[in-house]
């Protein structure tokens, strides 16, 4: 339990995040069932849900259960600057951000109670800025433990929120069933039930040496001890990223290389857009293929110089992904990412020797002529919003177009 007192341990969850980015973008979709996912469900809309879908599922399952199921493929991009938005909102109300997930954090906010009001009051608040600056709702919990903010968060759901007073925490959890502990899996479920264990209520009052015979010491423990709230963790602010990364599911067995190119010049402008935000730079690109068969293959490129630069990732993720399908003749893919990493703190760029006037790599004077694009891309998107300015495949709804045009201009002397 934490000492001060107050449930001052949030809990933050996107509601149906995937599926909730993109009614944003296909505001058409409201109140249908929508999946968001390729081969598995990733996300459903509460629609979908009601009959049956879930993360995780088969795509052919869910449409089994729901006949009318709209599948749609998502864009990682697209949840990668939402993401990012959010996160910015919560360290707005506090420094103390823990994330989870891409769609999830806690939130430490004690300190920021005087500035802010009570805790109730300071998730209402959250809930409203998110809301009011992303257009994505999300439900909110509030404890003195991790464990019971988030169990919290999801009986909040959808967009709610929901804070247990401190001293009412036992009255609030030994109601619920024992899906809400972390660390109850389908088979230690079934366990629990041949016990006659279904509420986390009566897992607090069983026999510790009952419980440990059928689900093993250790698990019996760690449950016990969530049964009665026992959790001493504390919000520990996420580490810097040692890589910044993107990456686009897209399905199908694709080895044209203008649509290729499409897709790796989205990626390379969300990747370097998040190093030049963060004020870094890196030296090792890596690419990562997945091919139909779900099969993948990494190629890494260590750079001389540190880079942040668009056109540079650009370039490198191209030859890479080249080389991957040069290797690999017969097989197409169905996913590419890419990844910076070995980063430094971005500082300005030295010319490298030799110089080559048309070299386009880290440290080329090309870059440094380069640099002035990034730079106004950047402004129009801080100020503007991350779809303001972006491939002109995407704006004009022509990719190829765009792609081999940016090929040009890559290669030209």
């Amino acid at each position: 339990m934490r000492a001060s007192g107050a449930a001052t341990i949030l809990h933050a969850d996107l509601d149906a995040f995937y599926a909730s980015v993109v009614l944003l973008r296909r505001p058409d979709l409201h109140g249908k069932p929508v999946a968001v996912g390729g081969g598995v469900v990733l996300s459903a809309t509460y629609e979908a849900r009601a009959m049956g879908v879930r993360g995780a599922m088969r795509i052919g399952e869910a449409r089994r259960l729901c006949p009318g199921l709209i599948v749609v493929h998502g864009d990682f991009g697209d949840y990668v600057d939402y993401s990012d938005r959010v996160f910015a909102i919560f360290r707005d109300f506090s420094p103390l951000v823990q994330p989870i997930s891409i769609d999830e954090a806690f939130i430490d906010v004690t300190g920021a109670r005087t500035l802010f009001g009570s805790p109730s009051k300071i998730a209402e608040s959250i809930r409203r800025r998110v809301r009011s600056e992303t257009g994505l709702p999300v439900s909110v919990g509030g404890a003195q433990t991790k464990f019971l903010a988030k169990i919290a968060s999801r009986v909040a759901k959808p967009d709610g929120s929901l804070i247990v007073t401190p001293g009412t925490e036992i009255e609030f959890l030994h109601p619920l069933t024992v899906q809400h502990l972390w660390g109850v899996g389908p088979a230690t479920l079934r366990r629990l039930a041949e016990l006659g264990i279904t509420t986390i209520g009566e897992l607090a009052e069983a026999s510790p040496a009952l419980l440990a015979s059928r689900v093993g010491p250790g698990r019996a423990r760690h449950l016990r001890a969530l049964a009665w709230n026992r959790d001493p963790r504390g919000v520990v602010p996420g580490r810097r990223a040692s890589s910044v990364a993107a990456q686009r599911a897209f399905g199908g067995d694709h080895r044209d290389d203008t649509y290729l190119r499409g897709i790796l010049s989205r990626l390379s402008s969300r990747v370097g857009g998040r190093l030049r935000r963060s004020g870094r730079a890196g030296r090792t690109l890596t690419v990562r293929a997945r091919f139909h068969d779900f099969r993948s293959i990494t190629r890494a490129t260590t750079m001389r110089t540190a880079t942040a630069s668009t056109a540079v990732l650009y370039r490198t993720a191209v030859d890479s992904t080249r080389g991957i399908l040069d290797e690999y003749p017969n097989q197409g893919l169905s996913l590419l990412g890419i990844s910076m990493s070995n980063l430094v703190a971005a500082s300005p760029l030295q010319l490298e020797l030799p110089i080559f006037d048309d070299d386009l790599v880290g440290g080329s004077p090309r870059e440094l002529e380069l640099q002035a694009l990034d730079a106004a891309v950047d402004d129009l998107r801080d100020r503007y919003g991350s779809g303001a300015v972006g491939p002109a495949s995407d704006l004009l709804g022509d990719r190829s177009r765009f792609s081999e045009g940016l090929s040009d201009i890559m290669t030209r002397d």
